[in-house]
């Protein structure tokens, strides 16, 4: 790696501190069912983009400091977006050429298995009860993948990030 390429990651890791803050951001307590997960998205969008940068050691450590922040159990959300990260990087290629309603629905997907390991490990951990109403966020996830999508690419075009 060039030293003109380790001056980009800035932009990867910027991209993860002002998605984590979005989702700090309290939201009222009527539509917080709806509160989309912009950790994971823009997450999954620079394991697409970039495999060779952003894996799942990446994931791990970004999920161990979002626990950290939410104060759940340690390790679920490392575990769920290095589970993501394996999954994407295995096929970049064929989600790549994929149109953006069909990543979508590979989004919803990812963002529900995301939700199945964090119920599972906290069920089993602390034996909490399970609310179908976590699952709208994974649609709402869907829903903005698109503009998500659109806003990112044009910002690793923008500052070469490659």
């Amino acid at each position: 790696m060039s030293r003109h390429d380790s001056n980009r990651n800035w932009i990867i890791w910027l991209s993860f501190l002002i998605s984590m803050v979005l989702q700090v951001i309290p939201w009222p307590a009527q539509i917080h069912m709806f509160r989309p997960s912009w950790l994971e998205l823009a997450f999954i969008y620079w394991v697409m983009a970039l495999p060779h940068r952003v894996g799942i050691g990446s994931g791990f450590a970004l999920g161990l400091m979002t626990d950290l922040i939410f104060g759940s159990t340690f390790g679920i959300r490392a575990l769920g977006l290095s589970l993501i990260a394996c999954l994407v990087a295995f096929k970049f290629q064929l989600l790549r050429n994929m149109v953006l309603w069909q990543q979508a629905v590979v989004v919803v997907w990812l963002s529900l298995l995301m939700e199945m390991v964090a119920f599972f490990a906290e069920f089993f951990a602390k034996n909490s009860p399970f609310y179908p109403e976590i699952l709208w966020g994974s649609l709402v996830n869907g829903i903005l993948w698109p503009w998500m999508f659109l806003l990112m690419r044009k910002i690793r075009r923008q500052f070469s990030v490659q």
